[in-house]
């Protein structure tokens, strides 16, 4: 893949929904259900300070813009919709 953001803007691959809960039922797809705001930075705008790929952040919960590069789906967000890091 090639892309790079740019402006204070980072590529980001949300997490998986989840399929089931903690007990083990199924939730069919077509259930009502929210998107993770959850994901890892897979690419990083020159501009973007504090910010590495690999990091696990979370997003506001209608930030960015999705994206399908390659066949898969991600988010590209303004840094400023980034709520923090998680270690």
């Amino acid at each position: 893949m090639n892309f790079q953001p740019l402006g204070k803007r980072i590529l980001v691959k949300r997490e998986e929904e989840t399929k089931t809960t903690a007990t083990g039922i199924i939730i069919p797809d077509n259930a009502s259900k929210e998107k993770p705001s959850v994901g890892e930075v897979v690419a990083v705008s020159k501009e973007s300070e504090g910010i590495n790929v690999g990091d696990t952040v979370v997003f506001s919960k209608y930030a960015g813009s999705e994206v399908n590069l390659d066949g898969e789906k991600y988010l590209v967000l303004n840094l400023e919709d980034t709520l923090g890091i998680i270690k």
